[in-house]
């Protein structure tokens, strides 16, 4: 069984979760375009100034999101 990584890029200033909203729609649309498989994409919202978007994939398919959409940084789901 193959590990889930959670991909993230991270938001600040007083708009970081309405972009991080923002930028939900654009993996939803890059996985749907490249018919790729993810678990959840959703916001985490760390303070008013502070919010990342993310999005949980397996590891087969971890290179191909990060290779084409740069994450700020990655970790493995629980």
């Amino acid at each position: 069984m193959s590990r889930k990584i959670k991909l993230l890029w991270d938001f600040r200033g007083e708009d970081a979760k309405q972009t991080a909203k923002h930028h939900t729609i654009h993996l939803r649309e890059f996985a749907d375009l490249e018919k790729l498989n993810f678990y959840e994409i959703a916001v985490l919202e760390m303070n008013p100034m502070l919010s990342s978007a993310f999005i949980i994939v397996d590891e087969a398919n971890m290179k191909i999101f990060r290779d084409a959409l740069k994450p700020h940084r990655g970790e493995i789901a629980e």
